[in-house]
C-alpha cells in the first residue's frame, strides 16, 4: 500500500472527481434543548428546546460528504411533495458541486428522521417516512438520469437504505451500466441478500449488516473472513469492506487480499453516518485512480475524524490530510499542526505574553547548519515556528529527484528538537502567505540573505517585528550532503 504521507498528496484529487450517487434521501432533524426536571405527567423528561437545526441524511449524508471533500457529485433520489421534500430541496440546492435529481412522487412521504438532543445525549428519534419501492414510471426514469449521469462521473455509489429508490431491478441496470462502461460501484447495502449487488466493486456493510447478507450472527475474526467470502461469492461482489467499530476495518476481495486497519478514533462521541463517510472516501478515491486498498485506508482515517463530532458529520481534505501525517508525526504530534491549529495555539501564546519567532525552509536532510539556525532563532523568542515547504514545493524549487525524506518524516525530526515549537506544513514556493496569517514578531533566515531579500520581511517589519539574519555554520549544506552520498563530492 501507498505511504500515507503520499496518499495525504492524494486527497487533493479528489477535487477533480465527479461521482455519481443514488439511494435514498432523508431529511435529519435535530433538536437540542436541556433537561432540568421529570414531567409530572409520565416518568419521561421535559427538554426544554434552545436550538432546532435540520440536514441532508441518508444518501443525502453521502452527497454531502463528496462536496465537503471537494468532489462534484450527481445525485439521483426520491422525494414526496411535502414540506420535507421542499426543504431536502433546499438544502441540496445549498451544496453548488452537487447536480440534483430529485424525483417527487405524490403521495410518498419524504422519510425525515427528527432526534431530541439534550447535551451530547439523544433522548427519542421519530421517524416519518413512505417505505415502498418507486412506481415502475419513476423507476425508469431513476435509471435514464442515472444513465444520463454516469458518462459525466468516474464512479457510482449505491447508498441503500431501504426506502424504495434502490429496488433490484435499478440497482442490476445501474451496476450494469456502470461496469460496461468501466466504472467502480461502491454499495452500501441492506438486506439479507447480496446478489441484489452482483458486480458490485466493493460492499461496505458493518458486523451487523455483512451477518445479515450471510445469514447468521458473526464475531470472531475468522466468522467475518467467512461470511465476507462467501457473500462475495454468492453475490459475484468484488471485495467486502466492513467496518468493525472499536475494531476498525476489514478489506477482504474475491482474489485472496486481506488488510486489516486500526480504529484510528482517539474519542467517539457519535457513529451515526460514518459509514456514509467510508462510501463517499473510497468512491472519491477509486475515481482518483487509487487502488481499493489504499481506497480503504483512506475510509478508515476518514471514519476516525468523523466519529469524534456530534451528529451527523462530514469530513473535509483539511482533516484527513492531518490525520495522515499525524501518524507519521507520531514522535512530534504536539508539534505539528494545521494552519488553523497555527493560529488558534498563536493565539493562546499570545495572551500569555510569549515572543513569536518564524523561520522556514525543505529542512531535506537535517545537518549541523540547521541546528544552528534554528538554535540561534529560539534564544532570540519565547516559541519558534518552522514553516515547512510540502514535497510538491520542495519538488518545484530543487528538482523532481527532491525532497530526499517525506514532508512528514521531515517534519518528525524537526518536531524532534527543543528549539522547535510547532511545525506547519505550506504548499506555496514561498512562506508569504504563512507569514501574513501568523504576524510572527521575529522572522529569522541565514545570513546568506540580505534582509530585503528575505520573503515577508516588508510584511514583520511594517507591524513593527523584527527580522533576525542568523549566522550560518561553514560548510554544512543538503546539497553537499546528497553529492557526497552519491559519490560526487
Amino acid at each position: 500500500m501507498t505511504e500515507r504521507s503520499d496518499l495525504a498528496q492524494r486527497v487533493a484529487d479528489f477535487a477533480k472527481a465527479r461521482i455519481l450517487c443514488v439511494g435514498d434521501v432523508m431529511l435529519d432533524r435535530y433538536i437540542y434543548g436541556t433537561v432540568d426536571r421529570i414531567s409530572p405527567e409520565a416518568p419521561i423528561p421535559i427538554l426544554s428546546v434552545t436550538r432546532e437545526m435540520a440536514m441532508l441524511g441518508g444518501a443525502g449524508n453521502v452527497v454531502r460528504n463528496l462536496a465537503a471533500l471537494k468532489a462534484s457529485c450527481c445525485f439521483v433520489s426520491l422525494i414526496g411533495e411535502d414540506p420535507a421534500g421542499r426543504e431536502v430541496t433546499q438544502l441540496i440546492a445549498a451544496e453548488p458541486s452537487v447536480e440534483p435529481n430529485l424525483l417527487p412522487e405524490p403521495d410518498r412521504v419524504t422519510t425525515i428522521k427528527v432526534r431530541y438532543v439534550a447535551g451530547s445525549q439523544q433522548l427519542l428519534r421519530a421517524d416519518r417516512e413512505t417505505v415502498r419501492p418507486a412506481k415502475p414510471t419513476t423507476e425508469s426514469e431513476l435509471v435514464r438520469r442515472a444513465g444520463d449521469d454516469l458518462k459525466h462521473c468516474q464512479s457510482v455509489v449505491l447508498s441503500d437504505y431501504g426506502k424504495g429508490v434502490l429496488s433490484d431491478d435499478v440497482i442490476g441496470r445501474i451496476i450494469a451500466a456502470a461496469r460496461a462502461q468501466g466504472r467502480p460501484v461502491v454499495v452500501d447495502p441492506r438486506g439479507n441478500d447480496p446478489r441484489r449487488y452482483a458486480g458490485a466493486t466493493v460492499i461496505t456493510p458493518n458486523r451487523r449488516e455483512l451477518g445479515e447478507l450471510a445469514g447468521r450472527r458473526i464475531g470472531t475474526a475468522d466468522q467475518i473472513r467467512e461470511a465476507a467470502h462467501e457473500v462475495m461469492g454468492q453475490g459475484a461482489i468484488e471485495a467486502v469492506l466492513v467496518t468493525l467499530s472499536q475494531d476498525g476495518m476489514a478489506l477482504f476481495t474475491a482474489s485472496g487480499e486481506e488488510h486489516h486497519f486500526r480504529a484510528e478514533a482517539l474519542e467517539v462521541y457519535d457513529v451515526s453516518g460514518a459509514g456514509d463517510t467510508v462510501v463517499a472516501v473510497v468512491a472519491c478515491a477509486l475515481a482518483s485512480g487509487l487502488s481499493l486498498a489504499d481506497a480503504a485506508r483512506l475510509a478508515s482515517v476518514a471514519a476516525g475524524i468523523v466519529v469524534g463530532k456530534i451528529g451527523t458529520a462530514v469530513v473535509h481534505p483539511e482533516e484527513l490530510v492531518f490525520a495522515l501525517r499525524a501518524e507519521d508525526l507520531r514522535f512530534s504530534e504536539a508539534k505539528a499542526a494545521t494552519m488553523e491549529q497555527a493560529l488558534e495555539r498563536v493565539a493562546t501564546w499570545r495572551r500569555q505574553g510569549f515572543r513569536i519567532g518564524f523561520t522556514n525552509g525543505c529542512f531535506d536532510l537535517l545537518h549541523p547548519g540547521h541546528v544552528s539556525l534554528l538554535g540561534q532563532a529560539r534564544t532570540r523568542c519565547d516559541k519558534l515556528i518552522v514553516g515547512l515547504n510540502s514535497d510538491a514545493s520542495v519538488a518545484r524549487l530543487k528538482g523532481p529527484d527532491r525532497p530526499v525524506q517525506s514532508e512528514a518524516a521531515r517534519a518528525a525530526v524537526l518536531g524532534s528538537l527543543a528549539s522547535v515549537d510547532l511545525v506547519v506544513v505550506f504548499g506555496e514556493d514561498t512562506p508569504l502567505e504563512i507569514i501574513r496569517a501568523l504576524k510572527p514578531d521575529l522572522l529569522v533566515k541565514g545570513a546568506d540573505y540580505t534582509v530585503d531579500a528575505v520573503v515577508g520581511a516588508d510584511v514583520v517589519q511594517a507591524y513593527g517585528g523584527q527580522v533576525y539574519l542568523a549566522e550560518l555554520a561553514e560548510g554544512h549544506s543538503t546539497s553537499n550532503v546528497i553529492r557526497r552520498m552519491a559519490g560526487k563530492g
